[in-house]
């Protein structure tokens, strides 16, 4: 299974380290281009390659972690998705002003999946902060990820994936269930539980 991420900002470089950590390969793209993330890489070790956007969207398994703002941009001009799994870690906000965006009565995963048509969304990775998101076991147990989605084969590769990388995932339901994760507005985010054994 090829993996890339589309942003490498704290969320980005958090799931690149976690995916990296599990043994995994994983190419990442910024809006700057491949030579800009030099340094991440190195970092991260041979696993790891920095591509173009157009090349991360073509993995089977698309991690999308950009600024709400940036996110029409990151995507433009990438062509149709073919059932590609896109996982949305978004919020329809973003620092230093931390106001919402209008979203005209949509789930943030309804607004992001038309902009990436025959994509397969799954909405996860978005609910906790960085930090956090970098510490998949705490407390003698591990961290708790919700996901949701429309594709019940996407969300059980994400899953997957989800277990692989050292987490227990919680499955809300659908993009409309997947409201309660997103921040502002659900009840879950922040909510930092572990599952104990």
């Amino acid at each position: 299974m090829n993996i890339s991420i589309i942003g490498a900002g704290a969320i980005g470089t958090a799931i690149a380290r976690l995916i990296v950590n599990a043994g995994l390969k994983v190419s990442i793209a910024n809006s700057r281009g491949p030579e800009s993330l030099a340094s991440l890489v190195a970092e991260l070790g041979p696993l790891a390659q920095g591509v173009t956007a157009q090349q991360a969207s073509q993995a089977d398994v698309v991690f999308l972690a950009v600024n709400w703002s940036k996110i029409a941009k990151a995507v433009e001009g990438l062509g149709r998705w073919d059932g590609r799994i896109v996982v949305d870690t978004n919020n329809p906000i973003e620092a230093p002003l931390f106001k919402p965006f209008d979203l005209k009565g949509n789930t943030s995963s309804q607004v992001v999946a038309e902009l990436l048509p025959g994509a397969r969304l799954v909405k996860a990775f978005n609910h906790l902060a960085p930090p956090l998101l970098a510490n998949p076991e705490a407390e003698g147990g591990k961290r708790v990820l919700f996901y949701a989605g429309e594709d019940a084969q996407a969300k059980q590769t994400v899953a997957g994936l989800i277990t692989q990388l050292g987490f227990f995932g919680i499955d809300l339901g659908g993009l409309q269930q997947g409201q309660l994760a997103q921040f502002p507005g659900g009840p879950i985010p922040g909510l930092n539980l572990v599952k104990h054994n």
